[in-house]
């Protein structure tokens, strides 16, 4: 019980808000990936582009940090086709940007829930440029490499 009071006076609760473009690839297959090539004539690897809002909610003294992402994109433009899918993530980032999280996925496959890893490179503690790659087992299987970048808008 003592522990987890050390490890609790040990958070700083400081908000950090940061957001920033996201585009990358993705690569989708099992049921999704034959009925875009069968019914719409879209190849199953997709460009995608959209925006990722994220929320640290807290700091260890270490570094690490609690966060809270959100992220909605739009795949296939580069085909003429749009598909759009937003994630909501839950993860940890360790104080070298190491990262992990999963959360919800919605998108024209379904609803289900989205696997991420990655690391985030911090330049000058000004801007971030992460890089994820996020599984999502929906009607098959969807693999996203993205990367991006935000900056760091501190909230107090």
């Amino acid at each position: 019980m003592m522990g987890c009071l050390i490890c609790v006076s040990n958070i700083q609760a400081q908000q950090v808000v940061l957001s920033g473009p996201r585009i990358g690839v993705t690569a989708i297959g099992g049921e999704i990936a034959e009925l875009l090539e069968d019914e719409y004539e879209v190849y199953p690897i997709v460009t995608q582009f959209g925006w990722q809002f994220e929320r640290r909610f807290f700091t260890l003294d270490n570094g690490s940090s609690g966060l809270v992402e959100s992220v909605m994109l739009l795949g296939g433009l580069e085909q003429g086709f749009l598909i759009p899918s937003w994630s909501g993530i839950i993860g940890f980032r360790d104080a070298k940007g190491t990262e992990f999280g999963l959360g919800p996925n919605v998108s024209p496959a379904g609803v289900g829930l989205t696997f991420a890893v990655g690391v985030t490179l911090n330049i000058e503690d000004k801007v971030n440029i992460p890089f994820n790659i996020a599984v999502t087992p929906i009607n098959g299987i969807r693999i996203s490499l993205l990367t991006g970048f935000n900056s760091m808008q501190s909230n107090d």
